[in-house]
């Protein structure tokens, strides 16, 4: 995604009754750290105040996409991009503190938009395949909980055939062969 010509980065993370914000401007400066109302005039609003700074990126994370990002219109002064979960993910885990919040998240998301543009994908809101994305992000399971639970049921299985079994294999079931060779 380009984003010579943009002057602040705003982080949304989505919420059910309220939303945060973080936006920051092109030399990294916070220009807006907040919860927002769950409201689309607000929304815009708030898009018009920031506007006075410039041009405006809107990026929220992949699952969300559809969500308080797109009350602007490119055609209004901003332009609109999502951070897929997987390079969210990676950033998160580079970036200090452990702890999930949605201030963090937002910082993250708007950081991720000001200094590496390349993770993000553009939002064309007349364009059908944001819509089937949009489908597709929102049932994506997270493969790494799958994992977790799968290897969960392998070591219960060996539990409910002989407890010493769970230990006996237990370094190995990292391997990615193991599943594929207790599944034939």
């Amino acid at each position: 995604m380009e984003t010579e010509g943009i002057n602040v980065f705003i982080g949304i993370d989505a919420g059910k009754s309220e939303h945060w914000a973080t936006a920051l401007s092109r030399n990294g400066r916070k220009v807006l750290d907040k919860a927002l109302p769950n409201n689309e005039d607000w929304l815009r609003a708030l898009y018009e105040k920031l506007a006075t700074h410039g041009s405006l990126l809107v990026v929220v994370p992949a699952r969300h996409h559809r969500g308080p990002g797109s009350g602007g219109d490119p055609g209004h002064g901003h332009h609109l991009g999502y951070l897929p979960r997987l390079s969210m993910r990676r950033i998160a885990d580079l970036t200090p503190g452990s702890t999930k919040t949605d201030t963090r998240d937002t910082a993250i998301i708007a950081s991720a938009a000001r200094t590496m543009p390349h993770t993000l994908s553009a939002i064309n809101t007349s364009d059908e395949n944001a819509a089937a994305l949009s489908m597709l992000t929102d049932l994506d399971p997270d493969p790494a909980r799958q994992i977790n639970q799968t290897k969960g049921r392998i070591r219960g299985l060996y539990t409910q055939i002989h407890p010493a079994l769970e230990a006996a294999p237990d370094p190995w079931l990292e391997h990615d062969a193991v599943p594929e060779v207790i599944a034939a």
